[in-house]
C-alpha cells in the first residue's frame, strides 16, 4: 500500500495527451487545440463602421450647422468600398465599409434627415467610431495557442480565424464496468428483490465527460468470471481508458483485478493508504489503462476526483495541476483528529469557510450530493478548531 502523494504522480506519468486528429469546427467546442490556430486574414478586412450613422469628411463639418447630401449608403456586408466626394455623406450601418476619405462615423441619434439631405447641428464626439482594418488581428496572427481549452469565448475566435477544420487532441474514449450481483439499472430496483440502484457509473461518466473524456460505453456486470472476463477483453480493445466500479476488496466475489489478468494485466498500484478509498488500484493491460474504484458510491466519487479527473483531463490535452488547485480555507467549524490514514472529507462552504459535512460514511448518497469540496486531513493530524485553516480542493 503506498501513500496518496506517490499514488498521484504515477497517475500523472501516465496522463499524457492522446494523438490529435481533425474535427469540424462545429464539433470542436471544449476540445483541446493539438496546434496554434493562426488567422487566414485580417479582422476586419477593411475599416467598418462600429455605429449606425453617417460617414463623413472632418473638413465638411468644420462649419456647423451643416447639410450634406447622402451620395451613398453602405450596409455591412457590401462587397466594394465605395468612395466619399467631397461636400457629401454616405449612411453607414455598423459593419458596413467605411467610404475612401471619410473620416468619421457620426451617430445616427445626433444627425436629422431632411429627405436625401443629413442635417449636422452638433459638434460630434472625440471617437470617429470607425474600426480600421486588421485592427481586431492580421493575417497569421496566432489567435490562440496550442493547448487551448475551446471553450464558448475560443470558439468565436476559432470561428473568426475563418476555419473550417481544427486540430484538437482526441478525447480519451472510456468504457466504465460498474460490477456486483446486488445491482441493478435504476428504475428496476424496487422491482428486483435485493438489489439496488446502481448509482456510482453515472457521477463517474459525467465527472469523465466534464473533463474531457469520452464514455463510449457504461455497463453493469455481474460477479461472474466468464461475463466479467468477456467484458474485460471488449472494454481493452475499445477504450484508451477503463474504469471499473466494486470488486477491488478482498471478497469471495471481488474479480475486478482478476477479470484483467488473461490480458496481461501489469499493476502499476494496488491499494493506497487514504480514506476513504483504501482499495482503489491502477494498472495497463491491452495498451488501455485501468482504473479500479471502491464500490461504495463516496469511495468511488471520491477517488475517480483524486485520480480519474486529472488521468483523463492530461490525456484529453488539459492541464492535470487545473483540477488539483488545493487552497487554504477557514474552518466555520471544528475538525475531530485523523485517524491513521491519510482522509478527504467531504466539505461544505458556508459563510465564506468551509466546514465538514455530518456524515462521513463512504456509503452515504445524499450527503455525498450536497458536498463542495474535499478536506485534506493528514494522518494523524490533531484536531482543528474553527478558525483554523485547512487544505481543500473543489470536489
Amino acid at each position: 500500500m503506498i501513500d496518496f502523494d506517490t499514488a498521484l504522480a504515477l497517475v500523472l506519468t501516465e496522463a499524457r495527451p492522446l494523438p490529435c486528429e481533425t474535427v469540424a469546427l462545429e464539433a470542436a467546442a471544449e476540445r483541446v487545440l493539438a496546434i496554434d490556430l493562426r488567422a487566414r486574414g485580417d479582422a476586419p478586412r477593411a475599416a467598418v463602421s462600429a455605429m449606425d450613422g453617417y460617414a463623413v469628411r472632418d473638413a465638411d463639418l468644420a462649419t456647423l450647422p451643416a447639410r450634406l447630401p447622402i451620395a451613398t449608403v453602405a450596409f455591412a456586408g457590401r462587397a466594394d468600398v465605395p468612395r466619399l466626394p467631397g461636400g457629401t455623406c454616405a449612411r453607414v450601418f455598423t459593419g458596413g465599409p467605411v467610404p475612401h476619405g471619410a473620416d468619421r462615423i457620426v451617430v445616427q441619434e445626433i444627425v436629422g434627415r431632411d429627405g436625401d439631405m443629413a442635417l449636422f447641428e452638433v459638434t460630434p464626439g472625440p471617437g470617429n467610431h470607425i474600426r480600421s482594418a486588421g485592427s481586431d488581428f492580421q493575417s497569421g496572427d496566432t489567435l490562440l495557442p496550442a493547448g487551448t481549452v475551446l471553450g464558448f469565448r475560443a470558439m468565436v475566435a476559432a470561428a473568426a480565424a475563418d476555419v473550417a477544420n481544427l486540430s484538437v487532441v482526441r478525447r480519451p474514449r472510456i468504457v466504465i464496468l460498474g460490477t456486483g450481483d446486488e445491482l441493478a439499472e435504476p428504475g428496476q430496483a424496487l422491482e428486483t428483490p435485493g438489489s439496488i440502484p446502481e448509482s456510482v457509473s453515472f457521477g463517474v461518466a459525467a465527472l469523465a465527460r466534464q473533463c474531457g473524456g469520452e464514455v463510449i460505453d457504461r455497463r453493469r456486470l455481474t460477479d461472474t468470471p466468464e461475463t466479467l472476463e468477456a467484458a474485460a477483453r471488449l472494454a481493452l480493445s475499445e477504450a484508451d481508458l477503463v474504469v471499473v466500479t466494486g470488486g477491488a476488496s478482498v471478497g469471495e466475489k471481488d474479480y475486478a483485478r482478476s477479470m484483467f489478468a488473461p490480458f496481461g494485466l501489469e499493476l502499476i498500484f494496488s491499494k493506497v493508504a487514504i480514506k476513504p478509498g483504501k482499495p482503489v488500484w491502477f494498472g495497463r493491460a491491452g495498451g488501455a489503462l485501468i482504473l479500479g474504484l471502491p464500490g461504495n458510491p463516496t469511495s468511488a466519487l471520491v477517488t475517480a476526483r483524486l485520480f480519474m479527473a486529472p488521468l483523463v483531463a492530461g490525456l484529453a490535452g488539459r492541464d492535470p495541476a487545473a483540477l488539483l488547485s488545493w487552497r487554504d480555507m477557514t474552518l466555520s467549524a471544528p475538525l475531530k483528529a485523523c485517524g491513521d490514514r491519510e482522509t478527504f472529507e467531504r466539505g461544505r462552504l458556508v459563510g465564506g469557510g468551509v466546514a465538514g459535512l455530518a456524515v462521513q460514511d463512504s456509503a452515504t448518497q445524499m450527503a455525498l450530493a450536497t458536498a463542495d469540496v474535499l478536506i485534506r486531513r493528514r494522518a494523524g493530524a490533531a484536531a482543528l478548531s474553527a478558525g483554523d485553516s485547512a487544505l481543500v480542493l473543489d470536489f
